[in-house]
């Protein structure tokens, strides 16, 4: 028997209510599922509600008995409103953000398109297929099977010189895919010119720390040793990532050429020209002492991912430590996390970002989206589509203010990135 009205419009009520004030403590976990859903498919479940009681109605007529119904509706529709205005904030948040770290005049004023709602994308979320890019599949960037590959996207036209993004998935270092992440950012790069890489790497428990790192630097040197072959300009490779893929891309920010991180491969330039990482962990060591940072050191870190006494190993768990890595020499930053984010909480970011901005002699940008969880990227949403313009506006940005240079691959017949 199909739920009825009222049951209907509850379960979406705590729903709404969960999104637009998330649950927090040990229901953390199942408030993001829940919450970021529901904050990202607004537009979507308010259509819906807005249906289904008017379908109601129509059939029903406007009974006693349905007041409690249509009044929950009626909740959830502002509720759900509030979480589409949560969405459109994002554009002036990441534009402000953008010009508070690089300049108002950082580049080129915004086509009024690209500033745009995509509203007819926006309609089928979840397809995500572009005819204009082209996906080369399982490349293999080093041995050891299906965690050790690639997929490259990048435009369908022909061409060379074309700037890299690395985007390495989330997922707890412990499940996770280079298929399901990252995708609305590659996309959009690929069609305006970019060649994006996105990798597998080792997971935890079978892979213990620094395994994924280690991996995420060979897809590096590969990169500056095979990416001329699709195009793209081993000279500029930025980085970013989500969640645990949010670490390791800030790590790789952190931590260029650093031998301990490249075993076998000490000589191979790891360096990164930009990093972005969304949502990410930044406090691997917990030495900033707060609560959700020391819960997760001891339920995840210590029993899954490193797999050592954080006490008597602290010191790897420092190495480990986008927090405790910060140095003067990184690169430009574009920093974004979600205000609601109940799985990594947004004072690990702001943290971050406050001993980045003191140590860096690079831009710092850092946007907060209000009304965002964890995760708000992965698929196409007014939020993600604006992320992804400005990300795109900072990426070029960091490209035309990184200097030219000759690259391994293209001293092997690359073209040199072109201005």
């Amino acid at each position: 028997m199909q739920p009825n009205f009222r049951l209907r419009r509850a379960l979406q009520l705590a729903l709404t209510a969960n999104a637009v004030r998330p649950l927090r403590g040990r229901a953390s976990i199942p408030a993001f599922f829940a919450g970021w859903l529901t904050a990202e498919l607004a537009p979507h479940l308010l259509a819906l509600t807005a249906a289904d009681s008017a379908a109601h109605v129509a059939r029903n007529g406007l009974r006693r008995s349905d007041r409690l119904g249509l009044t929950m509706a009626a909740a959830s529709a502002a509720g759900l409103a509030t979480l589409v205005g949560s969405g459109l904030r994002a554009r002036d948040e990441v534009e402000k953000a953008l010009t508070e770290a690089l300049g108002s005049d950082y580049g080129d004023e915004p086509d009024p398109a690209d500033l745009a709602v995509p509203w007819r994308q926006l309609l089928l979320p979840f397809r995500m297929h572009d005819p204009q890019v082209r996906r080369d599949r399982n490349i293999a960037y080093a041995t050891g099977g299906k965690r050790f590959l690639l997929d490259v996207r990048r435009p369908v036209e022909p061409g060379s010189g074309r700037p890299v993004l690395l985007q390495v998935h989330g997922g707890a270092w412990m499940v996770g895919n280079k298929d399901r992440q990252g995708i609305p950012l590659m996309t959009y790069l690929a069609r305006h010119g970019w060649v994006c890489v996105a990798i597998n790497y080792p997971l935890s428990p079978a892979a213990r720390w620094p395994e994924h790192v280690v991996a995420a630097k060979r897809a590096l040197a590969w990169i500056r040793e095979h990416i001329h072959e699709y195009g793209g300009d081993p000279g500029f490779v930025a980085v970013t990532g989500g969640s645990a893929g949010g670490h390791l891309a800030a790590l790789l920010g952190l931590t260029a050429n650093d031998p301990l991180l490249q075993p076998g491969f000490a000589e191979a330039d790891t360096s990164v020209q930009a990093c972005v990482p969304h949502y990410g962990v930044y406090d691997f060591a917990a030495t900033s002492g707060d609560r959700a940072s020391r819960a997760r050191l001891r339920t995840v870190l210590a029993k899954y991912v490193v797999g050592k006494d954080p006490v008597e190993f602290l010191d790897d768990y420092v190495a480990a430590s986008p927090l405790d890595r910060i140095t003067g020499n990184a690169p430009p930053f574009f920093v974004i996390h979600g205000e609601h984010d109940t799985l990594v909480p947004v004072r690990e970011a702001r943290e971050f970002v406050r001993r980045l901005r003191a140590a860096s002699a690079k831009p710092v940008a850092y946007a907060e989206l209000s009304g965002a969880q964890h995760a708000f990227d992965i698929f196409p949403s007014i939020r993600s589509a604006h992320v992804v313009r400005g990300v795109h506006r900072f990426l070029e940005w960091a490209r035309t203010h990184t200097p030219a240079q000759v690259s391994p691959g293209a001293a092997r017949g690359g073209a040199p990135r072109s201005r």
